[in-house]
């Protein structure tokens, strides 16, 4: 078993979640199962969100949110991060891994071999379940395929336009007319929520 490295840390003593990730990251190279464990309980909750909104279904939700944190296993130690740790690269592998089931419309099962230390199936059910989240959940699920997979792709994972278009394959055109018709359907299926939602739509 790997060493045990303290965490990086600023100068008020605050551990910065770039830093966290790097170490953990790092720790994969000999690989590292406590590392990654707590990888995936940092990063568990946001992959299988991203998931839940795309596919509209657990289960599938479930099989790409493994998918995603297998490729961290896999090739996480060469992975160069931002400030916002290993976040951002996975919630992008978990879209594009939703768009390519999507397209396939088939289920892939995970066969390779994980570290010693599963993810308890639990842990797959830990996002807050707030009365907005479960509208916005409901609401997603009511929107056509496209639109769903725009507005997610948009607003939730912070693509531009162009790299919307890029994933699912449509011109900057195509996708500006999805998102339109996508924020109207859910501004009538959330009313007042929509402005909690994005304060920054008229």
């Amino acid at each position: 078993m790997a060493e045990e490295r303290p965490l990086s840390a600023t100068a008020s003593g605050v551990i910065r979640p770039d830093e966290a990730d790097r170490d953990l990251l790092a720790r994969l190279r000999v690989r590292d199962g406590d590392a990654f464990r707590q990888l995936v309980e940092r990063h568990l909750p946001a992959v299988l969100g991203v998931a839940r909104r795309m596919l509209r279904d657990d289960a599938e939700a479930q099989d790409v949110a493994q998918e995603g944190l297998l490729k961290l296993w896999q090739g996480g130690a060469n992975l160069e991060i931002g400030s916002g740790g290993a976040r951002p690269w996975l919630r992008r592998v978990t879209s594009n891994l939703c768009i390519d089931r999507i397209r396939s419309g088939r289920r892939t099962d995970v066969t390779d071999e994980v570290p010693d230390q599963p993810v308890a199936a639990s842990q797959l059910k830990t996002l807050a379940e707030t009365d907005l989240a479960v509208r916005v959940e409901a609401a997603l699920k009511s929107l056509p395929e496209r639109q769903r997979q725009a507005l997610v792709l948009f607003h939730y994972e912070e693509m531009s336009q162009t790299e919307v278009g890029e994933v699912l394959g449509v011109s900057d055109e195509a996708v500006e007319s999805l998102l339109s018709r996508a924020r109207r359907a859910m501004r009538t299926l959330l009313k007042e929520d929509w402005r909690q939602l994005l304060p920054g739509e008229s």
